[in-house]
């Protein structure tokens, strides 16, 4: 799969320009839009899911790519976008949420405040991201919000799961699971380009972030028996290439070495200098690991460090 994936990126990034989005199709019904960097870049993955319902968006972008997701959208399909899903608070997925929401609609309309009518497009998220978005103006705020483990819909002929995954990235990270199509949309839980990012600040911990992978590894199927085959889950990670059931366990199993190796200097009475000078990522920097940059390989120790130290003795 992973090979396939690799040919069909790189035939539409050498036919798109270069400032342009990418949009690939991973199933009949199921896109990723991936900024102009592609999905190695900069910008989140957006997942897109069409049918006869409408359009069901997972992360809306920035709010500068807006314009252009909304023009992707629209070329892939008239319908209204009916859903716009929040995978985490990160402003690289919610920037654009007030834009694609005021494009769609929603089921049945009423009446609002002021007699206004409200056809908007739902925002769904866990609730956490609602009190991280401060900041946004409210008319980007997400207006379906929970705070359990797990809230389902069917549209366009299929069942959406969408998954919290508690103390993770952040507090309020969830999985879309689109169960016919064989799609998760991990957000930022999964990021292919370096060492996942561990938002301490916004509840996020090491042991969040390993128990939201293996639920992550346990959703996916691979292709077996027959491993040949270019079939399997498809997991479309926060940045990154997509990955199948194999990726996520070796990046899954990556975090949890450095995360044992961390405990163990931690146990043996070493400062957080002493953890760094041991390198406990040593053999996962050169291809994961960042020297400078908004997250550094340090960075990603003093993470976990901050979350271990609360752990109880």
């Amino acid at each position: 799969m992973r090979q396939l994936l690799s040919i069909l990126l790189a035939v539409q990034a050498a036919a798109a320009p270069p400032s342009s989005l990418e949009v690939l199709e991973v199933r009949p019904s199921f896109y990723v839009i991936a900024g102009s960097g592609g999905p190695g870049g900069d910008a989140a993955n957006i997942g897109v899911q069409i049918g006869e319902d409408g359009v069901v968006v997972v992360d809306a972008g920035s709010s500068a790519s807006a314009p252009d997701v909304l023009a992707a959208i629209r070329r892939l399909s008239p319908k209204p976008i009916r859903y716009v899903i929040d995978t985490g608070p990160d402003a690289d997925h919610v920037g654009g949420n007030e834009a694609l929401s005021k494009a769609g609609e929603k089921f049945f309309a009423g009446a609002a405040l002021n007699n206004a009518v409200d056809s908007a497009a739902p925002i769904l998220s866990a609730e956490g991201v609602l009190r991280h978005m401060a900041k946004f103006p409210s008319t980007a705020w997400p207006t379906e919000t929970f705070n359990y483990s797990r809230k389902y819909m069917y549209l366009n002929g299929e069942a959406i799961e969408v998954l919290h995954q508690a103390a993770a990235h952040s507090d309020s990270d969830v999985f879309a699971f689109f169960r016919r199509s064989d799609v998760v949309v991990a957000g930022d839980v999964l990021d292919t380009r370096q060492f996942p990012v561990i938002d301490v600040d916004r509840g996020g911990s090491i042991q969040g972030e390993i128990a939201a992978l293996n639920r992550l590894a346990d959703l996916a199927v691979p292709s077996v028996p027959v491993v040949t085959r270019e079939a399997g889950t498809i997991v479309v990670p926060g940045h990154g290439r997509l990955c199948d059931q194999y990726d996520v366990i070796d990046y899954r199993d990556m975090v949890t070495i450095i995360a044992d190796r961390v405990r163990n200097l931690m146990k043996a009475g070493r400062s957080i200098a002493e953890v760094k000078a041991a390198q406990p990522a040593k053999g996962y920097v050169g291809r994961y690991g960042n020297a400078g940059g908004a997250w550094t390989t340090d960075r990603f120790i003093e993470a976990i460090y901050r979350s271990l130290a609360k752990e109880k003795p």
